[in-house]
């Protein structure tokens, strides 16, 4: 599924301006298939870890139509992991997200490949949670005060689109829903466990700008 970009949108294919200095806010983008259980929590969690950053925001998305609400095992399964999730709502991924973020995370393959097709000029700062991480801990952390695109420059050193093409469960974050609760925190644990690695790989114990 190919998702077609937002009409009038004057400055596509644009990025904002940056501050060159201290204080610049870094945009984080988590993208699954509905933004209703997979991202949203991963976007919680990412948050709560990198409280101490003040230059960080994160945002979820989804590539279907928003609107919905979370399913209840998510909801319960989050507040196991201090999240509120019972009056989130779901929003679709537009350009104009893609074209902001410095960080976009996909949960699996899949929402890599329409992430970029959105906007194909973000693709060397997109990657899979699992990718992002690995990829990280073979590289090396980000270096204090280390711009961070220049940092997911040496993580995207030698990828390949064509990589993406299928599924890989060494890449993907398998989506529980419709199946047993069990299976809602098993993905939870991985998530948790995932976000864990990137906070101290991005922004270390003291996180900087």
């Amino acid at each position: 599924m190919a998702i077609l970009s937002d009409q009038g949108d004057d400055d596509a294919g644009r990025r904002r301006p940056r501050l060159a200095g201290v204080g610049s806010v870094i945009q984080v983008l988590v993208v699954c298939t509905a933004n209703v259980c997979r991202s949203p929590l991963a976007a919680g969690l990412l948050e709560v870890a990198s409280t101490e950053c003040r230059s960080v925001e994160i945002h979820s998305r989804g590539l279907l139509e928003g609107g919905r609400s979370a399913p209840d095992e998510i909801v319960r399964v989050a507040s196991e992991y201090g999240l509120d999730l019972a009056a989130h709502r779901s929003h679709q991924i537009r350009r104009s997200d893609m074209i902001d973020a410095d960080l976009v995370i996909g949960m699996a393959r899949y929402h890599v490949r329409e992430a970029a097709i959105l906007e194909p000029s973000r693709w060397p700062a997109t990657f899979t949670l699992r990718e992002l991480v690995r990829r990280a801990q073979a590289t090396g952390p980000r270096r204090p005060r280390e711009p961070l695109e220049e940092w997911l420059a040496h993580l995207h050193a030698g990828r390949r689109a064509g990589d993406l093409l299928d599924d890989d469960p060494a890449d993907d974050i398998n989506d529980p829903i419709g199946g047993s609760y069990e299976g809602y925190q098993a993905m939870a644990r991985q998530v948790s466990t995932l976000i864990g690695d990137l906070q101290s790989l991005t922004w270390g114990e003291a996180p900087s700008p």
